[in-house]
């Protein structure tokens, strides 16, 4: 039952030294507060590093050619590996692929092409896809579509432009689909417009590129049979080291390459890659909550010490009220009250300013969309946890000054000086 005198009784106790009652209410204020700011920390990493993968599969896996470092069948090491076309049937009837997507830039890795329309003009990525593409790299579309397969049995000059290609090559409002850009001298319509779900440097990548059919680019440039690189996605149930040996087997095969040459393909295996983002973000969360309770538990341990003190200091009246009738269970919650109170008080002060931090922290994060930090994400869950250990913590501060209390003998209280 509630009863009024207790709770002023507690509140007369607590003010009666108020500079002891804030110190020791700030030691467990911090500690809430740096608890749910170091888990705001990794929550905001790892939104971060989500919001840049955004768009693309996790189950992805990229392979290149490079050079040979062993001697194998008759060939010298230092042979450089050019993918070909043929490799396409060899990796699409691989068990572990679930689409494939071979790419080849106009001009080769990291070269731009000056694109023109009308007067204007601009330097873009210029990049050959199958309509496999797609599901390895989603996109939003602002209008049209992406490549489709009757672009690549036709050999169509068709092309897809990224949002800042539109933004330089044409006017605000101006009509987009089905008009011409120009690419080295051969005209292109234009039959998708797509804004990237990706951030950072990828996205702005994505933003600049055009993406025109593969079997076009291969006869409008005259590139041969060759093949840039490979991205492609494993079959649920296979897993991304799986995935990697089996293409580079084929691959090694394919291209008289010493099975034991691990150089001569290059990979980029993004299972691997989030597997070690989880775990990064799962040794932040436990670090969060080890530093953050263990300062928690610096100011629990300052209020069981303060509570000590005030034990102390109230023998006299706690020997009086056991000498009245009180019994030992009375002064052993009176106690605890009191430290329940002073550990609840000042910890859910922190939990609320850390909220405000919180909701700071996402709005500002969320304008940053270059920021390699993402709107931080501390669930209600984890506010409700970190209040259970705020009461958890105030019981436990108060059992060893609760028992000390209830084991002082009136007589020995009263002579206490």
């Amino acid at each position: 039952m509630f009863d009024l005198d207790k709770w002023k009784e507690i509140w007369a106790t607590l003010r009666s030294n108020r500079l002891r009652t804030f110190l020791t209410a700030f030691g467990v204020f911090w500690g809430i507060l740096m608890l749910m700011l170091m888990l705001m920390f990794g929550s905001s990493l790892e939104s971060g590093s989500k919001r840049q993968m955004k768009g693309m599969a996790t189950n992805l896996l990229f392979v290149w050619g490079q050079q040979t470092t062993v001697a194998y069948d008759g060939l010298p090491p230092g042979r450089g590996v050019r993918f070909k076309t043929s490799d396409i049937e060899v990796l699409r009837r691989l068990p572990g692929v679930e689409w494939l997507a071979p790419r080849l830039q106009l001009g080769g890795f990291m070269n731009n092409f000056t694109v023109g329309r009308e007067s204007k003009t601009g330097s873009f990525t210029v990049m050959a896809d199958y309509p496999e593409f797609k599901n390895i790299v989603a996109f939003a579309y602002e209008a049209g579509r992406f490549i489709n397969e009757r672009d690549i049995a036709e050999n169509r000059k068709v092309c897809v432009i990224g949002k800042a290609v539109r933004e330089q090559l044409f006017e605000p409002g101006e009509k987009v689909i089905g008009d011409y850009i120009k690419i080295s001298g051969v005209y292109f319509q234009v039959v998708g417009v797509t804004t990237t779900l990706r951030t950072g440097q990828q996205g702005e990548r994505d933003a600049n590129t055009i993406f025109v059919p593969f079997t076009t680019l291969k006869s409008a440039f005259k590139m041969g049979d060759r093949v840039g690189f490979f991205a492609m996605t494993a079959k649920p149930g296979v897993d991304g080291p799986e995935l990697e040996r089996q293409v580079k087997d084929a691959l090694r095969r394919q291209h008289r390459v010493a099975p034991e040459d691990n150089l001569a393909i290059g990979s980029f295996n993004m299972f691997v890659m989030f597997d070690k983002l989880n775990t990064v973000f799962l040794v932040l969360a436990l670090l969060g909550w080890l530093v953050g309770g263990a300062t928690l538990l610096a100011g629990v341990v300052g209020v069981s010490n303060i509570m000590l003190i005030t034990v102390k200091e109230r023998t006299k009246e706690i020997g009086v009220r056991k000498a009245l009738g009180a019994t030992p269970y009375s002064i052993v919650t009176m106690v605890m009250k009191e430290s329940i109170i002073l550990t609840a008080i000042a910890g859910l002060i922190g939990v609320a300013v850390g909220v405000g931090f919180l909701a700071l922290g996402h709005f500002a994060l969320a304008q940053a969309q270059d920021s390699p930090m993402g709107p931080p994400d501390v669930s209600l869950w984890t506010v409700m946890k970190a209040v259970g250990i705020l009461v958890t913590a105030g019981a436990l501060a108060g059992i060893m000054p609760a028992s000390h209390a209830a084991s002082i003998k009136p007589i020995e209280a009263l002579r206490a000086e």
